[in-house]
C-alpha cells in the first residue's frame, strides 16, 4: 500500500513515511492509492472480536509496511484498559427512538480524538524507526479545542519527541483551555493564538511548507510531523470505529448482515467524517452520510450547492470545536471524486488560498450528492435539543453532538428515510458543562467552571470523567499568546 499527494500524485511513499511527514512537500495531503476491500464475510467474523483486535484487522490493511507484532504493539498499547476504562473503547448507546449513539469520549482526555490520538504517537515511533533514524520529530500542532489536549497527552514524554500545541485564545470552552494549559510533560508546549481555528491552521500549515524553517530544524536534526487530521496516521484509527459500530449493531440484533446504516458526525475539518467514507468506500454499508454544521456552515453549502466559500462572518459558538472555516479534509475527497485528478485539486486549493472559494463542476457536485447530505443548526436549536434528548431519552449530549442529533432529525423529517443510523457522539457533556447547564436550566447563574461541573451533577446525576474533575486547583503552566504572523518565532522559542 503505496501513498500519494494530493496535489501531486507522482509523490509517492509508504504509509511510515505518509506518518512522519504529515504533509507533502507542496502543501497536498496524503491518500492510499487504492482502498482495500472489506467483505460481508469479514465484517462478520470481526463482531465476535474486541475493539483492539478489530482495530488490527483494519490498521494492517492500511499499513502494509508495518509488521503484525508492530501493528499488534500499536494497538495494544492504545486501546488498553488503562487509557480507556470499561469494557469497549467506542460503546454504541441505543436510544429509546431507535438511534445509535456511538460514544468516542471514553478516553483519557473525553473527546473522540482520543481514539486516534492514543494510538498515533505509537504509529508515529513504528514509522520514525523505518524512516528518520534519529532524528527528533516536532508535532506542530493548530486546535479548534479537543485535538490539541489529545494530543499533548498522547505524545506527552514521547522519546525523541516534541510537541506544541495553538489554539485560539477565546475560541475553546474554558474546561479545553484548562486542559491544553495545565498539560504535564517535558516535551510539550502550548501557545494561544489572537484569531480563530482557521488562523492557526493556516499559520501551522505555512511553517510546515516554509524551506527555510525546515532547513533551520534540519540543522539540528529535527523534521517536523502532525497531529491533526491532515496526517494520515491520525485519520486512519478514526475508520476503525465505524466498522467496530456495526458489527456492534449486529451484535445487538440492531441491523442483520448486510443491512445499510446511515451515519451523522457533526465535523468541522470534515476528518471524522472522511474517515466514515473510507469504510464506506472499503465495503462497509453506509447510505448515506450526513453531515452536522454549526451556523458556521460552510461545509453545508458546500455539499448543497458545489461552491466552497470562506468568505463570510466567523461566529464564535457553543460547539467550538466545529467553528472552522477551512476544512481541510476536504482536499482529499475531492481528490478521490475528480478521478483523483492532481492538477484539479490543487487548483482548487490555491483558489481558496488567493480567492476565498471555489467551485467545483457539475459532475463532481453530482457525486458528493450522491454520497453526501447535510444541514446545520444554532446556538438556540442546539441547547433545544440537549434538553429535549435529555427529556425524552434521560440521555446526556455535549453541543457537537446535539448539533448531529438536531440535524438528523430534522433530516429524517425531511426525506422520511428511517435507515438504521449510528450518530458520532464526540465529546464528554462536561467539556462544555456551562453550555450544557443553561440548556436544562437556563435561569442558572453559576461562574466557576467547578461551580458548574458540580450543579450539572446535582441536576442530573451524570458522573464527572475524573480526569476532568482533577483538574480542580490546577495552575496553568503555559499562558502565552501570539499573533498569527508571530508563531514561527514562538515555535522557534518553544524549542528553545
Amino acid at each position: 500500500m503505496m501513498y500519494n499527494s494530493t496535489r501531486d500524485k507522482s509523490v509517492r511513499v509508504t504509509a511510515a513515511q505518509a506518518i512522519t511527514r504529515g504533509i507533502s512537500e507542496e502543501g497536498g495531503l496524503f491518500v492510499p492509492e487504492q482502498i482495500p476491500a472489506l467483505s460481508l464475510a469479514e465484517i462478520e467474523s470481526l463482531v465476535s472480536r474486541n475493539y483492539i483486535e478489530r482495530a488490527e484487522f483494519v490498521l494492517s490493511r492500511f499499513l502494509t509496511d508495518f509488521t503484525a507484532d508492530e501493528v499488534n504493539d500499536c494497538a495494544t498499547s492504545a486501546y488498553c484498559e488503562e487509557r480507556f476504562p470499561g469494557d469497549h473503547p467506542a460503546p454504541v448507546h441505543m436510544l429509546k427512538n431507535g438511534t445509535a449513539v456511538l460514544e468516542l469520549w471514553h478516553g483519557p482526555t473525553c473527546a473522540f480524538k482520543d481514539m486516534a490520538l492514543q494510538i498515533l504517537p505509537h504509529l508515529m515511533r513504528v514509522s520514525a524507526g523505518k524512516t528518520v533514524g534519529n532524528n527528533e520529530i516536532v508535532i506542530l500542532v493548530a486546535t479548534s479545542g479537543d485535538t490539541g489536549k489529545a494530543a499533548l497527552e498522547g505524545f506527552r514524554d514521547a522519546p525523541n519527541t516534541r510537541i506544541l500545541v495553538f489554539y485560539p485564545e477565546n475560541g475553546v470552552s474554558p474546561m479545553q483551555k484548562l486542559q491544553m494549559t495545565t498539560q504535564e510533560g517535558g516535551n510539550v508546549g502550548v501557545c494561544a493564538i489572537r484569531g480563530n481555528f482557521d488562523d492557526a491552521q493556516t499559520g501551522v500549515k505555512t511553517i510546515f511548507t516554509d524551506p527555510a524553517v525546515k532547513a533551520k530544524l534540519a540543522e539540528q536534526g529535527r523534521q517536523f510531523s502532525s497531529a491533526n487530521s491532515i496526517n494520515w496516521g491520525r485519520l486512519l484509527p478514526q475508520i476503525v470505529y465505524y466498522i467496530s459500530a456495526y458489527c456492534d449493531m449486529l451484535k445487538n440484533g440492531t441491523i442483520q448482515l448486510g443491512d445499510a446504516i446511515n451515519v451523522v458526525v457533526p465535523t468541522g475539518n470534515f476528518g471524522n467524517i472522511l474517515a466514515a467514507y473510507y469504510a464506506r468506500e472499503m465495503g462497509l454499508p453506509i447510505k448515506r452520510l450526513v453531515c452536522a454544521s454549526n451556523c458556521n456552515n460552510v461545509l453545508t453549502e458546500f455539499l448543497q450547492t458545489g461552491t466552497y466559500d470562506r468568505n463570510r462572518t466567523f461566529h464564535t459558538t457553543i460547539s467550538p470545536s466545529m467553528d472552522i472555516l477551512i476544512s481541510s479534509n476536504l482536499e482529499r475527497l475531492l481528490f478521490h471524486l475528480c478521478g483523483n485528478d492532481d492538477r484539479q485539486t490543487a487548483d482548487w486549493m490555491q483558489q481558496l488560498k488567493t480567492d476565498g472559494r471555489y467551485t467545483v463542476s457539475a459532475e463532481v457536485l453530482a457525486k458528493i450528492q450522491a454520497l453526501f447530505d447535510a444541514g446545520w443548526c444554532d446556538d438556540t436549536q442546539t441547547k433545544d435539543e440537549i434538553r429535549a434528548i435529555y427529556e425524552d431519552e434521560g440521555y446526556l449530549c455535549d453541543t457537537h453532538t446535539a448539533v448531529a442529533l438536531r440535524v438528523y432529525r430534522e433530516y429524517r423529517e425531511r426525506t422520511g428515510d428511517t435507515t438504521p443510523t449510528v450518530v458520532a457522539s464526540t465529546a464528554n457533556p462536561y467539556k462544555f458543562s456551562a453550555s450544557v447547564l443553561d440548556a436544562l436550566q437556563s435561569d442558572c447563574a453559576v461562574a466557576d467552571e467547578f461551580a458548574v461541573v458540580e450543579a450539572l451533577n446535582a441536576l442530573t446525576g451524570c458522573p464527572i470523567p475524573p480526569s476532568l474533575a482533577a483538574l480542580k486547583g490546577k495552575q496553568p503552566r503555559f499562558t502565552g499568546v501570539c499573533d498569527r504572523d508571530t508563531m514561527e518565532q514562538t515555535v522557534f522559542e518553544l524549542l528553545g
